[in-house]
């Protein structure tokens, strides 16, 4: 079916067709015409119905052949990680770890939950229906028990400590993607666990919460970058890439060549490139603020030493590659 200028576009971004994949799709049919056109001038005197078969073997032959921008993935196989529901993704197995406590998000939940059971099955909310400041600072306490501890050493701007949630972003997201995947809920000026998860262990959380944060949490909410430009769609893409050679200012470039259409989503600026921030809205919303607020990676956050610009190297942490085994 043929797809409108104005309508959404199939890949999910939200954006209209004409705005998001049209020059990709175009580009492709264009491939796929000429190798159509190539074959009937070769055999001119196919059927209708042979015509119909050449064309879709043609299809099937592009759609299942590596590409080179997308790193070697076919674009059947991309297609899979882009559109595919989360259970149904295919060369990755993804597998809850035994041990969670490297997480800070599984932590800050599990500590969420616990004091709502001490506190008789609820705890009361501030009044802007935030967490309460006796949970913030133990959960703040907890700082020292994950590898990114090496890098928060001053509480003012630190992730992972605050005076309260709204100064707390690491906690604040936590608790926002367990309310999104029904594990709390707020009622009359109080936090509850659901009543169906009352009887879970922690393991049985980690999924669901990934799945919100890769699928229903918006990414674009902790910055201050284009809220157009919709990274989402391409968190497999990304992980697979970055887990593979661990450098993020390599990732940015093949993001970039992989889609292209993203950097024409990015309004000019005086002082950054499109790619300038494009770069900064990955190392922002997927590295730092999904990454390594799951416990699965740190980074450097200093992007210069004595005046020279630093490498963005990322060190994958063991729960990363306990959580995911990619077969691609």
């Amino acid at each position: 079916m043929k797809v409108g200028r104005n309508e959404l576009c199939p890949c999910g971004s939200g954006k209209k067709y004409k705005r998001c994949c049209m020059d990709s799709a175009s580009k492709q049919h264009a491939e796929i015409f000429d190798d159509f056109a190539q074959a009937v001038a070769m055999t001119p005197d196919l059927t209708l119905d042979e015509l119909n078969l050449v064309a879709q073997h043609k299809m099937n032959e592009r759609n299942n052949r590596a590409n080179e921008d997308f790193c070697g993935l076919t674009p059947t196989q991309m297609a899979n990680w882009l559109y595919a529901p989360f259970s149904e993704l295919e060369g990755v197995h993804i597998t809850v770890p035994n041990d969670l406590s490297a997480s800070p998000v599984m932590r800050y939940l599990s500590l969420i939950i616990d004091e709502i059971g001490q506190q008789g099955g609820s705890i009361k909310a501030t009044a802007k229906g935030n967490l309460p400041v006796k949970l913030v600072k133990q959960a703040s306490e907890l700082l020292p028990e994950f590898a990114v501890s090496e890098f928060e050493t001053v509480p003012g701007v630190s992730e992972y400590r605050g005076s309260n949630e709204d100064q707390f972003n690491a906690l604040h997201y936590t608790r926002i993607l367990a309310e999104i995947s029904g594990i709390i809920y707020l009622k009359g000026g109080h936090y509850y666990v659901e009543k169906k998860a009352q009887t879970q262990g922690l393991a049985d959380f980690f999924l669901p919460m990934l799945e919100t944060a890769v699928r229903r949490y918006k990414w674009s909410y902790l910055d201050g970058w284009s809220e157009e430009v919709d990274l989402q769609p391409f968190w497999l893409f990304m992980l697979w890439r970055l887990q593979t050679h661990c450098s993020v200012d390599k990732l940015n470039s093949e993001v970039s060549t992989a889609f292209p259409d993203l950097l024409k989503q990015i309004p000019h600026d005086e002082y950054f490139s499109q790619q300038d921030q494009l770069n900064s809205m990955i190392d922002s919303r997927f590295v730092v603020r999904f990454l390594q607020f799951w416990g699965f990676l740190t980074i450097d956050p200093r992007r210069y030493i004595g005046g020279v610009r630093v490498l963005r190297e990322a060190t994958v942490l063991p729960l990363l590659r306990q959580s995911f085994a990619f077969s691609v």
